[in-house]
């Protein structure tokens, strides 16, 4: 198994429009995060988990042709308003692309793109096939996925277990059932927004405590706040075997 991170920042991305902090302002390419997003290659199956407002720039970057599925976590905007852009898979694939997510997300998704799934359909959009999940455990061609269910705040979303990597975003809460279902992992990624407390993602202490109890072999924090600090800076505060996704970085699952 690959992994690329295409994203790993928050909503507004880093550097944040109109602002001059000093994380904004780094020459530090890690420190140049797009909207959260990965890439995830096993086998003969490519997926995405999330197609945030940056997706075409962040396929372009990452040099990818070929893509198989697309996997939403939720319906919030920074996570699905990418999705006109699978179009040119459309195109050179010749299939509709799978979108694999919640009711709830596919209903959002929907309304967001109602040109997609008009009756009348208008030449060279998006052709998708909705495919709809719930917390079992689902395969597409053949590879399992296992969804997590985690809080963001009050909405209920789902991370993902492939194999041993665990992706979870956009949570601040990780029922016990769930932890149980990320034991074993080899890789772990979860959100940790910033160092002040916020009403629906992980703080930076919060999260470090969290992959400490999972203990995977390696963890990795994304969906990043510009009121982080300086991605260099934060890694070297970090314990062994936890450190900072950055936009790039890529891991290999034997």
């Amino acid at each position: 198994m690959k992994v690329t991170f295409l994203g790993t920042g928050t909503s507004q991305g880093v550097p944040v429009i109109g602002c001059d902090c000093q994380v904004c302002n780094s020459l530090d390419f890690r420190d140049k995060r797009f909207r959260a997003s990965v890439y995830i290659q096993v086998g003969k199956l490519s997926l995405v988990i999330d197609t945030g407002p940056d997706f075409r720039s962040q396929i372009l970057r990452a040099g990818i042709t070929e893509l198989d599925a697309v996997i939403f976590t939720h319906e919030h905007k920074d996570h699905t308003a990418g999705l006109d852009d699978i179009r040119p898979f459309n195109f050179k694939q010749q299939r509709d692309m799978p979108i694999f997510g919640k009711r709830q997300v596919l209903d959002q998704v929907k309304q967001e793109f109602e040109y997609i799934f008009a009756r009348k359909s208008y030449p060279g959009i998006p052709q998708v096939e909705t495919i709809e999940i719930d917390e079992n455990a689902f395969t597409i061609e053949g590879i399992t996925i296992t969804p997590i269910p985690v809080m963001h705040y009050k909405l209920p979303i789902l991370g993902f277990r492939i194999g041993d990597f665990t992706y979870i975003t956009d949570a601040n809460h990780i029922p016990e059932d769930s932890l149980k279902l990320i034991e074993g992992s080899e890789i772990l990624v979860l959100n940790a927004l910033q160092r002040e407390s916020h009403i629906s993602h992980f703080t930076l202490n919060e999260a470090v405590e969290i992959a400490k109890k999972i203990g995977a072999k390696e963890t990795y924090f994304t969906h990043i706040s510009h009121k982080l600090g300086l991605h260099n800076s934060v890694d070297l505060e970090l314990p062994e075997g936890i450190a900072l996704a950055y936009d790039g970085l890529q891991l290999t699952l034997d």
